[in-house]
């Protein structure tokens, strides 16, 4: 995240917090890890799959959480003066991009176009020519594939795939309601309350209940052990999941999976 411009780049965020501004417009994307942002006040997470929009000019700060990789891509706006073999990115459509800052979500197809580009960057990080193709193509992309959270923007419905999809990719560790509030840029108290009016339970609950499906799923479809069954789901012990599994389905998961056998 530093100010040499260059279309696009992989950076790792050191953990000790930074800010600047910059007179061009820059897009992050998560690749790896969780980053913090706060743009002009505005504070997020940036997981995978999501990113944030920083306007020309505008005081962000930033750090990284533990290991981490980002992609930044940085873009000139016309009263910059800039190498002429950077593109201007004049365009209406990718103007209304920077209309103010902002976080946003990318749908799957668009992660995987980045993952694809991001393998070349990191084969080849000195290619400048690579690294403004990255930009153009992702640029292009951008605009069909993200979905916008403004800050004021009044949340009715939360994204609940994109929630789905975290808790189950990250089963094994502990999942708070801050990370599952930050996913869909909302603060925590404002997430649990639409969390509960739209499921009905808690994101405690809810977490909870995801861990015992995928409990169940493993021993009808695995040969694992309960102890690795509660390990891989994400429990402290084979007591406190044999606790739950019993509260939730009326059985001890022991005679579950002999049942099941």
């Amino acid at each position: 995240m530093n100010d040499k411009f260059k279309p696009s780049e992989i950076v790792v965020l050191p953990e000790l917090m930074a800010h600047h501004n910059h007179g061009y417009n820059q897009v992050v994307i998560g690749l790896s890890g969780q980053t913090e942002f706060d743009i002009e006040g505005y504070g997020n997470l940036v997981y995978p799959g999501q990113g944030c929009l920083v306007t020309a000019d505008s005081e962000h700060a930033f750090s990284g959480i533990g290991k981490n990789e980002i992609l930044v891509m940085n873009l000139p706006v016309e009263s910059v003066s800039l190498d002429q073999t950077i593109p201007t990115y004049a365009n209406e459509r990718v103007e209304r991009l920077f209309e103010q800052s902002g976080y946003f979500h990318l749908d799957t197809q668009a992660q995987n176009l980045i993952k694809a580009l991001t393998a070349e960057m990191m084969a080849h990080p000195d290619d400048l020519l690579l690294s403004k193709a990255c930009t153009d193509t992702l640029m292009c992309i951008l605009q069909r594939h993200f979905k916008p959270l403004a800050s004021d923007r009044l949340v009715s419905r939360l994204d609940m795939d994109v929630i789905d999809q975290y808790i189950i990719q990250h089963l094994i560790r502990k999942i708070s309601v801050t990370q599952l509030a930050g996913l869909v840029f909302l603060g925590e108290s404002q997430f649990h309350l639409l969390f509960k009016e739209q499921t009905g339970i808690t994101p405690h609950q809810y977490v909870l209940k995801k861990r015992l499906e995928m409990a169940k799923q493993l021993m009808d479809e695995s040969q694992l052990s309960l102890a690795q069954v509660a390990q891989s789901c994400g429990f402290a012990s084979q007591s406190s999941f044999t606790q739950s599994f019993s509260r939730l389905y009326g059985m001890p998961p022991a005679r579950f999976k002999k049942d099941s056998l």
